[in-house]
């Protein structure tokens, strides 16, 4: 058991040590509570290149991994109910039993995709000047 906190400790600490490293995601602040279900209605709002959509969808991906990997198996159906019964995420997650070691790093995995998010949108929105 303290080998797989360990390990998902040592998981957090990258990721965090990510967010300080990479600059353009280090700046990007966060609000203070991004619904997760609103940032793919969002990037349908803008104009987006398929690449650019192809990069969110692989961040929200990687995140819904990330999120699977720390829920055990009767979580983890509990999750996939309550998102075919129309739930969001964000829903979802809140219906769960999380311990609390779980729920820190849910929200970890949440605050690292929403930076990565707001990156991409960041670097959409921002024209580079050209000399």
């Amino acid at each position: 058991m303290s080998s797989i906190f360990t390990k998902k400790l040592s998981i957090l600490a990258i990721i965090l040590t990510l967010i300080f490293f990479i600059p353009g995601i280090a700046l990007a602040a966060p609000t203070h509570t991004i619904i997760l279900a609103q940032a793919s209605t969002a990037s349908s709002d803008i104009d987006l290149t398929p690449l650019q959509r192809q990069e969110l969808q692989a961040v929200r991906q990687r995140r819904n991994r990330e999120i699977l990997a720390i829920l055990d198996s009767s979580q983890r159906a509990q999750l996939a109910h309550n998102l075919r019964h129309g739930d969001d995420l964000t829903q979802a997650l809140r219906t769960l039993n999380l311990r609390p070691e779980q729920a820190d790093f849910v929200k970890a995995i949440v605050q690292l995709t929403n930076l990565k998010l707001r990156a991409i949108a960041m670097r959409h929105a921002l024209p580079v000047a050209r000399k």
